[in-house]
């Protein structure tokens, strides 16, 4: 028989700034590690304020992770040092393996309201990959298939397998699973998760009850954001709802239903050493690209 995976824990996404001045909200990142292995960030960069996000990201540097980047409202303009440039837009997602070294810009622009609304996941990469040849792919939302899921409920796949069908961002060396899922006012998804990788739900639209028989209670890692799950079991946008183990999901769309993006993944297991945008695995190797990066050798 199944076992459903209870809630662990529910954070709630945090302002913040980065790049240029970017205001976006950070649900999970550095100061979380290892809890979200083989994941190391995800932030929610949606604005209806041209000022808050134009000035982007301009030319910096990455190593050691993959990005994938899903747009969608505006759009994200990308350019880097293997010569690629694009521009990705509603409904179009962007994977860039950083590998040994990559130099980039992710300029976003709203749409004609004004409005960019979009995610961005690092996958961390294993020490046996963390020095692999960058690369990087456009997908645009036509390449992205839409298929039914039990319980009346859809999902996008970005990156992984749903319904019998595998989603175009197939290379990320860590294998996830990445959806767009909508459940309806009151469809129940049941959802089979592979035991023992990490599992997690990011609300974006709507509320949804993500666990029949929920822990009572669920905090965030510092201890805030309180949450009574017995008083208000509907979660709603800018909350992550961590999973316990098992291998199944329970879901339910609350009165106008919930949208969320499903992410899961095998955790790697080894340990991480993070500096800004270069993340490996020895604070030796850390010293080693910040070197690189001053004598002009980070790009191999």
């Amino acid at each position: 028989m199944a076992e459903t995976r209870k809630i662990k824990k529910v954070l709630r996404a945090r302002p913040t700034l980065e790049g240029a001045g970017v205001h976006l909200n950070r649900v999970f990142g550095a100061e979380h590690v290892p809890q979200f292995d083989p994941f190391l960030l995800l932030d929610d960069f949606s604005s209806n304020n041209p000022a808050e996000y134009i000035k982007g990201f301009p030319w910096h540097p990455h190593r050691g992770i993959e990005t994938i980047t899903y747009v969608l409202a505006g759009e994200v303009e990308h350019g880097d040092s293997m010569g690629n440039s694009g521009v990705i837009s509603a409904g179009d997602v962007q994977w860039m393996t950083a590998g040994g070294g990559i130099i980039h810009q992710e300029m976003p622009k709203g749409d004609a309201t004004g409005t960019l609304r979009g995610f961005q996941l690092w996958a961390n990469l294993p020490a046996a990959n963390k020095m692999m040849p960058p690369r990087y792919r456009g997908i645009q939302a036509a390449q992205i298939p839409l298929v039914d899921l039990p319980g009346g409920a859809t999902a996008r796949i970005i990156c992984g397998e749903a319904g019998g069908v595998r989603g175009p961002v197939a290379d990320v060396v860590i294998e996830p699973l990445y959806l767009d899922v909508s459940v309806p006012a009151g469809g129940n998804l049941r959802y089979p998760v592979p035991k023992g990788h990490t599992v997690m739900a990011y609300v974006i639209d709507g509320k949804g009850q993500f666990a029949p028989e929920a822990d009572p209670f669920a905090f965030d890692v510092e201890g805030r954001n309180y949450f009574d799950l017995e008083r208000e079991c509907q979660i709603g946008p800018k909350n992550l709802v961590v999973f316990g183990d098992g291998d199944e999901l329970g879901i339910m769309g609350g009165e106008a239903g919930v949208r969320f993006l499903l992410i899961a993944g095998r955790p790697i297991g080894e340990p991480v050493a993070w500096h800004g945008p270069i993340v490996m695995n020895t604070q030796a190797e850390l010293r080693e690209a910040i070197s690189d990066l001053q004598k002009g050798t980070f790009i191999r």
